[in-house]
């Protein structure tokens, strides 16, 4: 079933119409399609929200919110996490398995016929055909405060009533923008100053594998700027994937030093390569993480990075070395004697949250960049 609006709906309203419908609790990962409402979840104390490291992790907490209470959750993500929670969808929500209901809000990048970043065009295309395949009801919702709220109240019903997960697509424009009155970290980095002060202490031979976002956007930049941007690869989506193409990059370019550009959602996202990486102890792996408790690539909602401690999780699953710096004079000292610490060694740098205004993006096509970096690391040293 499938509805399709067009207007705008502020957090507030929103808000409202979910908890009219007995949805009180809210978990996931968060998307630039509705960048403000996890913002506005974290600040409003009416209702519960739990802020998840993957959608995978947010589903099942959803499950057990819906165990615990009889209640049904709301779990928000991008589209590229439908990917994510087809195994907790079919293996533990499913009508023939446990029969959880809950509602999926899941933000449509690369919907057909709108421009968007290549790394979002195939999930934009089989959104709704893979939600149809899981059996999963659901509506694209775009329109007036009166036709969400009766879109909201229906799909509620048939989750209640079927006891199965139900899924609201929302498009671009749905929810409006919401400023979170937090205060940002005052700090004397951004990641972008972080970015550069590594860069001008690394060698042109070094190898850079950058995560998704504005970490890769930024990097890309400043090595055009050095005449240097065909070098590095930049992971476009694939959240949390950095650390993993980097480790096997490592261990097949042992004579190369090789460093991930990782940003603390990221990490988190994928926290078990830590595992991995430990246990394999690839000498020339360096894992660097720009952490600024936000997800800054999606409107800079909170993550939880700031009750984890990187280093200790590093070090118990295997890392050699670890070390922590908010200062750029600390960076770069630790950069310029990082050969005293062989890999893996993991560095986390304290940045302010944000980018600038006019930030770029890499001019070249992934796939252009894939072969750029595989002819530079041909001409390295084996």
């Amino acid at each position: 079933m499938c509805w399709v609006f067009t207007g705008m709906v502020n957090c507030e309203d929103l808000a409202k119409i979910f908890q009219k419908n007995g949805l009180n609790f809210f978990s996931g990962v968060p998307d630039s399609t509705f960048k403000g409402w996890t913002s506005f979840l974290d600040q409003n104390p009416d209702l519960e929200h739990i802020i998840a490291v993957n959608e995978c992790e947010a589903i099942s907490m959803a499950a057990g919110y819906h165990l615990a209470t009889g209640k049904i959750g709301v779990v928000y993500m991008q589209n590229s996490g439908e990917g994510d929670i087809v195994n907790p969808l079919t293996s533990l929500c499913d009508r023939e398995v446990y029969s959880i209901p809950l509602i999926m809000m899941i933000g449509w990048r690369g919907e057909p016929g709108k421009k968007d970043e290549p790394q979002h065009k195939k999930m934009g295309k089989m959104t709704l055909e893979l939600l149809d395949v899981l059996g999963v009801p659901y509506k694209v919702i775009q329109e007036s405060l009166s036709e969400v709220e009766k879109s909201i109240s229906e799909l509620e019903g048939i989750a209640r009533r079927e006891n199965i997960p139900v899924a609201m697509i929302i498009q671009e424009g749905l929810i409006e923008d919401y400023t979170a009155g937090k205060e940002s970290m005052k700090l004397e980095m951004n990641r972008e100053a972080a970015i550069k002060r590594i860069v001008d202490n690394i060698s042109d031979k070094d190898i850079v594998i950058s995560t998704t976002g504005k970490t890769s956007r930024e990097l890309f930049e400043y090595r055009r700027l050095k005449g240097q941007a065909t070098m590095d690869f930049y992971t476009v989506g694939s959240m949390g994937c950095s650390s993993s193409i980097g480790f096997l990059v490592a261990r097949k370019k042992p004579e190369q030093r090789v460093f991930v550009f990782d940003g603390d959602g990221a990490a988190l996202m994928q926290l078990g390569s830590f595992a991995t990486i430990g246990h394999y102890k690839p000498k020339n792996f360096y894992h660097i993480i720009f952490d600024n408790n936000s997800y800054d690539s999606t409107g800079g909602q909170p993550t939880v990075s700031e009750t984890v401690d990187f280093e200790k999780i590093a070090l118990a699953c295997g890392y050699k070395h670890t070390k922590t710096v908010e200062k750029s004079s600390e960076l770069e000292s630790f950069i310029k004697n990082i050969d005293s610490h062989r890999g893996p060694t993991l560095l986390v740098i304290k940045v302010n949250k944000g980018s600038r205004k006019d930030l770029g993006r890499p001019d070249k096509t992934p796939i252009e960049n894939k072969k750029m970096f595989m002819d530079f690391l041909k001409s390295l040293k084996s």
